[in-house]
């Protein structure tokens, strides 16, 4: 949610500012501002504009700004509605000091009715206001990082920020507590962002800040403090990412490429995962030892969103493999809850992003219960993997789609790897059982792109289908998790109603729904529950529905019953969430696009959800 940009240095701000913005476009916002420190003036400009980046752009064509020192930002509603006044960056009354925020400060009234008896002006609704003018209540002949410092600690809530002021225009201070903040370190300049893309044009050395940690940078140092002002020791992470991979390559959408990346993203995770001679599974940075693994009593995967989907699924993985219980719960209950868990039960936070606000909170309950936590992540340094005793990494590169794609699959392989992994550890299976469950795994990328090759017959069947006003999406077993998964991406960027359903649960309500007037997407690859489908399918028949099944090459019974098919190839029903995926990804894209949605960037989403 929401990003951050700020740069110093000595070329021209506006133009990096704008472009980071544009890299983290992906959070989801509704309004763009930029702040510059003028050397002329030795003032702060500001310009500000609800809607898209490109609107920002417009009137910095028409008023640009110079400068070598500012910060941008792109904000997702949360106090006050998407306008001009409450868009970032918020100046001070006087307007010497400029900032951005991403968070949400919970207390935030009491401090700005104090702040207004002072004589403070305020001209937002927004709870960011009150940080700038607490930084300038307390700027009085001190650096202004002491300033920032004394106000956050009367903070309560989540943030990151970026500050600068006309009064110290050499400088640049970011700070974070609930929200990412990264630094980026180049030749003669220097970057914070909420993340990496936004700054990977001009460098790829990052240095992640952890809680409470405020940084303070010139163009050609940095230093890190806690927020007393003692000094704290920071390294600096070489990021492996090319920009190529925050850029389309020629497809319409982020989206659509990154549907297209799955079979190379997964064949890269099982090369640098299992040696292929051996069949050795290794996860390096998996810390928790071998023997505490092997007497853990219970899993507990905790998720949100297409990760609780990805876990849903882990848990029939787990479960069918390793032989252990395994619960989920989605993180915002997980975290409310009175939990009954302990040293013998294994936490397993599943994030693309490593900063959802819920799953850390999440971990954070659990880690106090003395459970130990593995996570499975895809971006390096995050918060998640910082404060997990192991970690997965899923290494799918930067996924720029707010509708997760690629990011899911490799969660999904994150979690079968881990399944055999255990599975070895505690003697569950035999290595020969191992073996073969590998060698599946193996060919599930070139199978991936025999569904890919059929991505125009896809298209017309979605294309045929958009009109519909509803969805319904059922699967049976493994794929119940499939079919929340395929209704949650048509939600996220058609905006049509979709519901999914364990296919047995049907007679027990949404078979009232069926009519000629929705479609119901019919999840049915060859499996131990096949005919059980295959009767929900024929139920859905008779009451007319408009069935899309999605089956198994060579199945002659479902084509029977319908007209609409999407064929997978055949494989071990334990492995087909991994190629059902595709079909329903792409059936959202098309349909989508069809009614003419903006599917990288759907409408009230984000992509990192790092506020409760």
């Amino acid at each position: 949610m929401c990003g951050i940009v700020g740069y110093i240095g000595d070329r021209e701000a506006q133009p990096i500012l704008l472009t980071g913005l544009k890299r983290l476009e992906y959070r989801g916002y509704d309004s763009s501002g930029i702040a510059v420190i003028s050397p002329k003036k030795n003032s702060i400009s500001v310009r500000k504009s609800p809607g898209k980046i490109n609107a920002l752009e417009r009137l910095l064509k028409n008023k640009p700004l110079s400068g070598f020192v500012g910060i941008a930002h792109t904000r997702w509603a949360t106090h006050g509605a998407p306008t001009r006044t409450n868009a970032h960056p918020h100046a001070d009354c006087k307007g010497e000091i400029a900032l951005v925020h991403n968070g949400i400060i919970e207390n935030f009234e009491p401090l700005k009715a104090q702040l207004i008896k002072e004589g403070h002006t305020f001209r937002s609704q927004t709870d960011t206001e009150v940080i700038v003018h607490l930084i300038e209540k307390f700027y009085k002949n001190i650096p202004l990082e002491k300033a920032v410092c004394s106000a956050l600690k009367m903070l309560v809530g989540s943030f990151a920020i970026g500050v600068i002021s006309s009064r110290e225009p050499a400088k640049l201070v970011g700070a974070r507590s609930g929200s990412p903040l990264i630094l980026g370190l180049g030749k003669n300049e220097n970057f914070i962002a909420s993340d990496a893309p936004a700054v990977l044009e001009s460098t790829k050395d990052i240095v992640f800040l952890d809680e409470n940690e405020v940084a303070i940078l010139t163009k050609n140092n940095f230093r890190v403090t806690d927020l007393n002002g003692k000094s704290i020791l920071k390294k600096s992470v070489r990021i492996n990412w090319d920009i190529a991979k925050v850029q389309k390559s020629g497809f319409a959408h982020f989206m659509l490429k990154e549907i297209n990346e799955q079979p190379q993203i997964l064949e890269n995770l099982m090369h640098s995962r299992v040696d292929r001679k051996t069949n050795r599974i290794t996860f390096e940075e998996q810390d928790i030892p071998e023997g505490k693994l092997k007497n853990i009593k219970n899993i507990f995967i905790v998720a949100c969103g297409t990760a609780y989907h990805a876990g849903l699924a882990g848990k029939y993985i787990l479960e069918s493999v390793c032989a252990i219980p395994a619960q989920i719960d989605v993180s915002s209950e997980f975290r409310y809850r009175d939990l009954l868990i302990g040293p013998d039960t294994l936490v397993m936070a599943i994030s693309q992003s490593g900063e959802t606000a819920d799953t850390l909170a999440g971990v954070r309950e659990a880690k106090k219960r003395g459970s130990s936590v593995i996570s499975i992540c895809n971006v390096l340094g995050s918060t998640l993997t910082r404060e997990s005793d192991g970690i997965i990494y899923t290494h799918a590169g930067p996924e720029i789609g707010v509708a997760s794609t690629k990011a899911y699959t490799a969660q999904l392989l994150a979690l079968y790897l881990f399944a055999f992994y255990l599975a070895r550890i505690r003697n569950i299976l035999p290595p020969a059982k191992i073996r073969k469950y590998l060698l599946d795994l193996r060919r599930i990328p070139k199978q991936q792109e025999l569904i890919l090759k059929e991505q125009n017959n896809i298209a017309r069947l979605s294309r045929k289908h958009s009109h519909l006003g509803s969805f319904l999406y059922l699967g049976r077993g493994i794929n119940y998790p499939s079919a929340l998964e395929g209704a949650l991406k048509l939600k996220e960027v058609s905006y049509i109603p979709a519901e999914g359903y364990a296919a047995g649960e049907m007679k027990h309500g949404p078979i009232a729904l069926i009519d000629e007037y929705r479609a119901v997407v019919c999840i049915a690859p060859t499996s131990k529950v096949y005919e059980k489908m295959v009767s929900n399918i024929q139920e859905i028949r008779s009451r007319h529905g408009k069935i899309i099944a999605i089956a198994s090459c060579g199945d002659q019974e479902v084509s029977e019953l319908t007209r609409e098919v999407i064929y997978i190839p055949q494989v071990d029903e334990l492995f087909s969430p991994l190629l059902v995926a595709l079909p329903l990804q792409l059936i959202a894209y098309h349909i989508a696009t069809k009614r003419g949605c903006d599917v990288d960037q759907p409408r009230n989403l984000a992509k990192s959800v790092t506020v409760e």
